[in-house]
């Protein structure tokens, strides 16, 4: 489905106006005409049209005016300059004003065409151009302009700064691991690694021999001595996100390294001095935990020195937008096609969604619905169903318990990436099930 581009002609002839709408419409462009400069602005004001077409001179106003008011108002929007009082003054004089194409009367309906193609190209640079401007705010990784945003920002200059222990918090899939990852390569230790260690991924019982290394014939099948986490990080940074999943008996263990900057090896007698930061992330609330004994509390106040919250992505206003422009981009590359663009009402079902999976939830949403879709505009029937419902409709009770359930998959599967191994651990049922489920959910559709 190629997008119709809009298109608005401006002149006081009405012949003129005629001529050159048919010569675009036989084109395949979407043509609205004006007489005059204020008709035009009203157009304007209701419409979203990729170019302006307007004549020099008209009575009242003249067509730099409306080059004036394009280029101050309407970002998004081009405007190609027709006279036939064609000078290089006038000429200058236009492209000064924010005309990007000066055509002198008569013209053919090949030059016409030919410039209109010249400007749409340029205004295509144009959009590609602000994505560009946008990502700076991309930020070691993460992208935002919002307030809360700009906050974090300041907060990983300062801490990236200082040497205390960090604690990231926030929900699944807003990027607390490129917190760190800024935090670190943002600070002195930048040439050092930086190790993310997964405490809910490694077995409990591999996981002391994993982060404090092992010496050879510590136990069955060591063969030899091996380094940990924490030595191979040495001089750099070390992560331990899921930081509540570990064993109140490795908390311990892990505590002696905070308070003596050492650790001992498995089976080892020596102790190990080490030169790291230590940050942890976790998306449960660490103070809460501790309180319950869930946590051990004098842990939780050694790796809370710096606390750093990360926003969810639903109280990050217009960065949905951005993020939407960015993963697009993104992925369009991967594919190898120009990137599409989002219709407003998609916009706008992005924007009252919930998205429960944050930043990681979007990028994966993004990344099936180009691969779905190979249209040039995204509509609201291109995108997951569930996206469709404002956040406010789960809560009225006028739907079946079976469309719920339907809802709560589609939208685990989205945060998750369709991986249904993670998906079905999530929901608590077994991959089995859940391809039933899917199947089930399928041919209701």
């Amino acid at each position: 489905m190629k997008k119709k581009i809009n298109i608005l002609v401006v002149d006081d002839s009405a012949e003129t106006r005629e001529v050159i709408k048919r010569n675009l419409a036989g084109a395949g462009y979407q043509v609205m005409t004006a007489a005059n400069v204020a008709e035009a602005i009203e157009i304007l004001k209701q419409n979203t049209l990729e170019l302006v077409i307007t004549d020099f001179k008209m009575p009242s106003a003249n067509g730099l005016e409306l080059v004036r008011y394009v280029r101050e108002k309407l970002k998004h929007t081009i405007v190609m300059m027709i006279t036939g009082y064609a000078s290089v003054q006038g000429a200058v004089n236009a492209v000064k004003g924010g005309a990007e194409e000066y055509l002198a009367k008569p013209f053919t309906e090949n030059e016409l065409l030919e410039a209109v193609k010249r400007s749409l190209r340029k205004l295509e640079k144009s959009n590609k151009t602000a994505i560009t401007k946008d990502s700076a705010f991309a930020q070691y990784g993460l992208i935002g302009k919002s307030k809360p945003m700009r906050k974090i920002f300041d907060m990983i200059e300062k801490t990236a700064a200082s040497f205390g222990t960090v604690l990231i918090s926030g929900e699944s899939g807003t990027g607390k691991e490129l917190v760190a990852r800024a935090i670190h390569y943002k600070s002195p230790r930048a040439v050092a690694p930086f190790v993310p260690i997964n405490c809910g991924a490694i077995p409990e019982n591999l996981f002391e021999g994993e982060l404090f290394g092992y010496m050879k014939g510590s136990f069955t099948g060591a063969n030899e001595s091996r380094a940990g986490f924490l030595q191979t990080a040495e001089g750099g940074s070390v992560l331990l996100d899921e930081v509540s999943e570990m064993s109140m008996a490795l908390q311990v263990k892990f505590l002696r390294v905070l308070q003596e900057n050492e650790l001992y090896m498995l089976g080892g007698r020596k102790p190990l001095k080490l030169d790291l930061r230590i940050m942890a992330a976790s998306n449960k609330n660490l103070g809460t935990l501790a309180s319950k004994g869930a946590f051990r509390e004098d842990l939780y106040y050694r790796l809370n020195v710096i606390s750093i919250e990360v926003p969810p992505l639903r109280e990050r206003g217009d960065d949905i937008l951005l993020l939407t422009a960015y993963f697009a981009d993104k992925f369009s590359r991967k594919l190898g096609r120009p990137r599409p663009e989002f219709s407003a009402p998609v916009l706008e079902a992005f924007k009252n969604y919930y998205w429960p999976g944050n930043v990681r939830e979007l990028e994966n949403v993004i990344q099936r619905i180009l691969v779905l879709n190979e249209n040039e505009t995204i509509e609201l029937l291109d995108i997951p169903e569930f996206l469709h419902l404002n956040s406010a409709r789960s809560l009225v009770p006028d739907r079946t318990l079976a469309q719920i359930e339907a809802e709560h998959i589609l939208r685990t599967m989205a945060v998750h990436g369709d991986n249904k191994t993670k998906v079905a651990q999530v929901l608590g049922i077994d991959r089995k099930t859940l391809r039933e489920k899917l199947k089930t959910i399928s041919n209701t559709e």
